[in-house]
């Protein structure tokens, strides 16, 4: 079965494009012209949308409550497309609830591998078998390495699942160090654009915030200046 993709953007100009692009890669396309049209298409159609583009900036309720509503039922994985791009609105996009978030205006290219990568972990995801837990351990830092469960000194933290892979994947391999190149090909196995960096840097902060005592000064996620982020 294909692939089906929900986008959702109040621009009939921009619904098109992205209609034909994505269909010339062989995905099934559904429109919505607005955030309340989306949740009513989802209220009936959820089990059949594998990924949901969503614009920030509609008439009517914006692409984040969207998204906080979306939450609140469904995991299916969103990606965000915006014409803003400053840190604060990365950290909104990815506080209600997105996984990707691509700046306009945006290449197809670029455009193509979030979109694939996005599908790749969810199919994953939802394929994956129950698995015996393992876990990795560092001063007191425990996490586990099958599900996205994390505890500092035995109180367990409350990471996004993009948050739980930066950090196991910084645990597992202690001491090197990640680029920030490597460490989004790593997590997100996607291509990495210049417009990555942002997305790396917005996540490395949110995980310190909620890793750390004092996230200005690292305990656990370093940075190397000019190299990149090691634990360790």
């Amino acid at each position: 079965m294909r692939d089906k993709i929900l986008i959702v953007d109040d621009d009939r100009e921009i619904r098109d494009v992205l209609r034909i692009l994505l269909t010339g890669e062989g995905f099934e396309v559904a429109e919505a012209a607005g955030g309340e049209e989306a949740l009513g298409y989802l209220e009936n159609h959820a089990q059949d949308v594998d990924l949901v583009i969503l614009d920030v900036m509609m008439e009517g309720i914006s692409g984040y409550h969207v998204c906080l509503r979306l939450r609140e039922k469904w995991n299916v994985p969103v990606l965000f497309l915006t014409a803003k791009s400053q840190e604060s609105d990365l950290t909104m996009g990815y506080s209600s609830g997105g996984d990707d978030y691509l700046a306009k205006p945006f290449s197809y290219p670029e455009l193509l591998a979030r979109v694939k990568g996005l599908l790749r972990r969810y199919q994953v995801y939802r394929g994956k078998p129950e698995a015996v837990q393992e876990e990795a351990e560092w001063c007191g830092l425990r996490v586990s390495l099958t599900g996205n469960m994390v505890w500092r000194n035995d109180r367990e933290l409350d990471l996004t699942d993009t948050e739980w892979r930066i950090l196991r994947l910084l645990v597992q391999n202690r001491g090197k160090i990640f680029s920030m190149e490597n460490l989004y090909e790593s997590v997100w196995q996607e291509t990495y654009f210049p417009s990555s960096a942002n997305t790396v840097m917005v996540h490395i902060r949110r995980l310190r915030e909620k890793v750390e005592d004092d996230p200005r000064h690292p305990e656990y996620i370093k940075t190397v200046w000019g190299k990149g982020y090691r634990v360790g």
